[in-house]
């Protein structure tokens, strides 16, 4: 993959250019020698949201993990839990 790194001036006059090679690499744009963002196309924008969901899930999960540990009554039944996570779009209910 094509990583290109423009200064933000000149992404202002490239900006269309820009968004037309999105598919074909990432684009880097600086302010002042300093990245400040960054262009890449909308499925790899999609494909790191499922990771960042899922790392925000599992971060979730050893959240609940390390505060059972340090306090076992604050444990739930598995049934609300699972009542939750449907709720919430994360489980599919049976």
């Amino acid at each position: 993959m094509v990583l290109a790194t423009i200064d933000s001036n000149e992404a202002r006059l490239q900006w269309r250019g820009i968004l037309d090679n999105a598919e074909k690499g990432d684009a880097v744009i600086t302010r002042y020698g300093k990245p400040v963002a960054v262009v890449i196309s909308y499925d790899a924008w999609m494909g790191i949201q499922e990771e960042l969901e899922d790392w925000r899930a599992s971060q979730r999960v050893q959240g609940a993990i390390d505060e059972w540990r340090r306090d076992p009554s604050t444990a739930r039944p598995w049934s609300e839990i699972q009542q939750e996570m449907i709720a919430e779009g994360l489980l599919d209910a049976d």
